[in-house]
Formats: structure tokens, sequence, C-alpha cells
């Protein structure tokens, strides 16, 4: 039984209702930015045996939360666990990130592959999540993830990192039946792998579409979206009736709004590149926004960084729906420093713009 959260107010926020203040984390939040992270990351040997073992997921998943106010935790995972699962042998080469040892190359490839059971083969991510939920006792909520069935497949298809993009866009194009039965099978797969974090005691859940931007509008709308909403619909009700917030992330998608709205996410992280009081006035009250920092300004003198921070809170508004974030993960050579100093001067401006102003 999960203790009774103490700080819900990331989860207010992600539902509309009224907050006393502009909740705050932080994508990648938990990394090698921290020395701390560092240490723990060299005991472990590989990023594979740190995400694999419960035990120093939970370490480093709490670690930010030891230096900072933030509003929630983030599971430490990695979004390749699902690929890595189907069999494809994922591995953390330095200086050139994840591989594949058997990336899909054929239709064959795509009929080959199962929904594994996050209970098996993945069973260290709900046991990782178990852990994190006592050793939180309620402090903050605890974040689930997945990678979007499209993000997924063009690491599966690519094989690794890409900036071109080519293999999955020649699969898009020459064999999209292929293509489309690979979505199918991913998007059961995240619905399956979400579910088992639910149950295991997140308090919210984030799919993130990292990808999705390199698609034109129609490809987007064609083999990106309606796999992210199936995925969200096939979760299906909490056993315990506890209700999830979930959040959609597309890097590069601040075009699609309207139509990431409709989908059922409670929530839409923004990247850097998006106007906040546009995306708020383009989405009106259907949705939350999360976001959206630029992660470059954590590089930039403190004083500059808390106007920026100040600018799109402003430019957000008074009123609840907003989540304050950064536009993508934390780069690793950031200054600690200047992270604290980008949650604290959340904490300090944004009261303003919740409370109640008289008629």
């Amino acid at each position: 039984m999960n203790a009774p959260l103490q700080n819900d107010v990331f989860l207010r926020a992600l539902k509309r209702q009224p907050i006393e203040r502009t909740p705050v984390w932080m994508m990648r939040q938990a990394g090698r930015y921290l020395p701390e992270y560092r240490a723990v990351r060299e005991r472990a040997g590989s990023f594979m045996n740190l995400c694999t073992t419960p035990e120093w997921a939970c370490e480093v998943t709490l670690q930010p939360l030891a230096r900072y106010r933030l509003d929630a935790a983030i599971l430490f995972s990695d979004i390749l666990t699902i690929p890595d699962a189907m069999g494809l042998g994922l591995e953390f080469v330095e200086g050139e990130g994840p591989q594949f040892r058997s990336p899909i190359m054929s239709p064959a490839d795509v009929d080959r592959l199962g929904v594994p059971d996050p209970e098996t083969a993945l069973r260290y991510v709900p046991d990782a999540v178990r852990l994190i939920r006592r050793e939180l006792d309620g402090r903050v909520p605890l974040i689930g993830f997945s990678g979007s069935p499209w993000t997924l497949a063009t690491y599966m298809v690519e094989g690794r990192s890409s900036r071109e993009f080519r293999k999955i866009k020649a699969m898009l194009y020459d064999a999209p039946e292929v293509l489309h039965r690979l979505l199918a099978t991913l998007s059961k797969a995240v619905s399956v792998y979400l579910a088992a974090q639910i149950a295991a005691g997140v308090d919210a859940i984030m799919v993130f579409d990292t990808w999705g931007g390199i698609l034109t509008p129609t490809q987007y709308q064609t083999f990106s979206l309606p796999y992210a909403e199936a995925a969200l619909k096939g979760i299906g009700a909490p056993v315990d009736e506890r209700v999830i917030p979930s959040i959609l992330f597309t890097k590069g998608g601040g075009q699609w709004l309207s139509a990431m709205a409709d989908t059922g996410y409670d929530a839409l992280g923004l990247d850097w590149t998006t106007d906040i009081r546009a995306a708020r006035s383009e989405v009106g009250d259907r949705v939350a926004l999360q976001g959206n920092l630029d992660p470059q300004a954590l590089y930039a003198p403190i004083p500059a960084l808390k106007e920026e921070v100040l600018r799109i809170i402003d430019r957000f508004g008074h009123g609840s729906g907003h989540v304050f974030n950064l536009g993508h993960g934390v780069w690793p050579d950031v200054n600690p420093e200047h992270v604290g100093a980008m949650i604290e001067a959340v904490h300090e401006v944004s009261p303003l713009y919740h409370r109640v102003i008289p008629a």
C-alpha cells in the first residue's frame, strides 16, 4: 500500500485543478550532471547494469530529491527496454550511445516480435517502481514512462541513434504495411508495459515521442500519433481505481498540438521551440502543458536563467494547468547549482500566478 502523498501539486496541475504554485521537475533529472549519479554509475559498471538493478535504479531516482525541491520523481530507466526485451540485444557503446545487436532488417523480423511480459522479461522495471515507491514514502509522485511506438521503431530499424533516419524512412515509403505491423505490436507492448508500471505504483505516466518531429504532418498523423493514442487507450483502468494522469511529449511537435490534445492524454510536453502562450491559446482547457525552458539556458548566468524562468511562467499566465520543465533533457555538463537556481526561481515566482485575482 502506497503512503498518502504529502505533495500532490504536480498531479493537480496535470488535472488542471487549483494549485498554489507551479510544480517543477526536469527531464533527465537523475543523470550525468550529478556527481553522485556518476559515482553510482561507476559502481554499477555499465549503464545497462544500472538500469536493470532495482536497488541502483532506486538510488539514482531519489538523488535529485535530496538536492532540490522537486515536485515529482521519475523512474530511472531507458526508453529502449521494450525492444531489448523483444530480443534485439541492447547495448550502450561509450561515446556512441545505444545500439542493437539484432536490429529489424526484414518483414520476417517484424513478424517474429512478440509483446514482452513486464513481470518476466522486464521484471526489473516494476521491481524498481515498487522499491522507489516504498523509499519515497509519499514525499512526491512517481512518474513512469515509455518511448512512443514510433520512436521505439526508429531505433529498432536504424539499429542505433540516427541523424538521417534513412532506414525507417525507407520502410515508411517502401513498405508501409510492414511498418504498421511493427507499430501495432509496439503499441500493445507500450500499453502492457505502462500498465505494469501503474500496477507497481507509479502516479503518472509519460510517453516520449522523441523522434515524432522528423515526420511530415501527414506522416505524423499516420505513423506516430494514432499509435501513441492506441498505447494510452490500451492501458485500461488501474485495478485500484486510481486516476493516473498521462503526458505526451513529441519533440518538434508544436505544430500538431491541437491533434495531440484530442488523443486523451491529460498533458502535452512542449519543447523550447514552441511559444507556451500560443500553445495554451490553441489547446484551451483540453489539456495541461508541460515545459518548456531551453535546456541550454542552464548554461546562462544565474540572473539571466531566472529571467528565462520568469518569462515562461509569465507567458503561460495565471491559473493552473502548467508543469514547469525543460523543453528536453538536461545536458550532462550542466552545473548542478544552475539547476537548483532554476528550481528555486519557479518556487519564488510562480505563486504570484496562482493567486485569486479580484473581479
